[in-house]
């Protein structure tokens, strides 16, 4: 199965959740037999290989490296790359770039979107740009063939607002080598166990400066607050947390890392803690359970999907809980094999096998409706038939052609004709 994936900037190295979780799928997706061909957009793709080891092949696509057109021009010149090699599916991420499914529907693309979450609530978003999220939001639920939730929170929200069922497929993790250096934390003055770390991108929803002042209110005699993220943007937030960070003396940003020195950050931290006021199922914390990290976080919807211990949730935006939270967390005597306990409980919840066969069921199940309709627009299926062949398709994972023909629905000629239509 030929798959085109748009919607993000690119991937390994790349900072971003949509671009984390798509350097964990796409390789397994790969490996389960997919040729898959990921659009990526040209200024954060200098000096890269067109292929990577897994096969997965990489298309750079230009975009002005701006805030808020940079989404819109690369989706756009994408589909119309999607129009010309003719996937038999186009997998969309976020609710920016779907906005251009319609667009993809036109061109005769069957299209899969996967909503990460609900980014128009982002701070940073002016009221025109939260304008255009809503209505990709809308164009993608309503116009592809299958949708992608990452959390049953979205799924709720996508039923509520569009009459639209999803499958809800989660983000997820791997299970790290317990063998990580200290060279990294070494490097920032930061000791083992006695750090906490906030992986993110900076930007005003993640909260960076409610975590700086509970840190600094929480006084925890020899730790120190690692910040990790790109701060290379010339913003007026990301001067604010230097500001705020310059006057706390035991707060430390890394900057972005990513691979062995991101590894080590995590696996010789003493806490990890996300403040955020949105997210979709947020990887960063996934990412920190995985390392057995104790971890807290805001109370928001997303992070309590999460299922973390009652305790370990602070209310957003106060920053006194999140203080007293800090202290609690860090003075908790814990026992002895509990990064085993927590990884254990990840592994059993956030696999990424799993996600990307599940992943790999909606291409087809978007596929396979294409050929329900092609197959009743010609006559040869009624409506009902092909709900009822859809229900065994969905229920026995064989494919949609061989379920017709099995229930003496269309014949093994009439089958073939309309895969050759379905994939002209």
């Amino acid at each position: 199965m030929r798959i085109m994936v748009l919607g993000l900037r690119g991937f390994p190295g790349i900072q971003g959740g949509v671009e984390t979780h798509a350097e964990q799928l796409y390789p397994r997706l790969r490996a389960l037999g997919c040729d898959v061909e990921v659009i990526v957009r040209s200024p954060y793709w200098e000096n890269r290989p067109a292929e990577d080891a897994a096969g997965i092949r990489f298309t750079p696509v230009w975009s002005p490296k701006a805030t808020g057109a940079e989404a819109f021009v690369h989706s756009f010149l994408g589909v119309l790359h999607a129009a010309r090699r003719r996937p038999d599916v186009l997998h969309i991420h976020a609710i920016g770039p779907a906005i251009v499914a319609p667009l993809a529907k036109l061109f005769g693309l069957r299209v899969v979107v996967t909503h990460h979450g609900p980014d128009y609530d982002r701070e940073k978003w002016s009221p025109t740009a939260k304008a255009v999220l809503r209505t990709g939001e809308r164009f993608g639920m309503l116009f592809s063939d299958a949708r992608i939730v990452i959390s049953g929170v979205i799924r709720s929200l996508v039923k509520r607002k569009y009459n639209r069922d999803a499958f809800c497929i989660p983000n997820g993790v791997e299970i790290p080598a317990d063998d990580a250096d200290v060279d990294t934390p070494a490097s920032f003055g930061l000791n083992p166990g006695r750090y906490v770390v906030n992986v993110s991108r900076m930007v005003p929803e993640k909260r960076h400066l409610d975590l700086i002042d509970a840190f600094a209110k929480a006084d925890l005699p020899g730790w120190k607050l690692a910040l990790v993220g790109d701060l290379r943007a010339d913003d007026s937030y990301i001067r604010k947390v230097k500001d705020a960070a310059a006057r706390c003396p035991n707060v430390v940003l890394t900057g972005f890392q990513s691979g062995k020195a991101l590894s080590e950050l995590y696996a010789n931290a003493g806490l990890f803690v996300l403040p955020s006021t949105h997210e979709g199922l947020p990887i960063a914390l996934l990412e920190a359970l995985s390392y057995g990290l104790p971890s807290i976080a805001s109370d928001i919807p997303a992070n309590v999907e999460v299922n973390l211990p009652k305790h370990q949730y602070f209310e957003v935006g106060n920053v006194d809980d999140l203080s007293e939270c800090l202290i609690r967390a860090a003075t908790q005597s814990r026992p002895a094999d509990f990064r085993e306990q927590l990884q254990d409980w990840v592994r059993s919840k956030y696999d990424w096998d799993p996600i990307a066969r599940s992943t790999l069921s909606v291409y087809r199940a978007a596929c396979a409706r294409r050929l329900g309709e092609i197959l009743v627009t010609n006559g040869l299926l009624s409506p009902k038939d092909r709900d009822a062949v859809l229900a065994q398709h969905e229920r026995l994972g064989l494919p949609f052609g061989e379920c017709c023909v099995r229930l003496n629905l269309i014949s093994a000629e009439d089958l073939s004709q309309a895969l050759e239509m379905q994939f002209a």
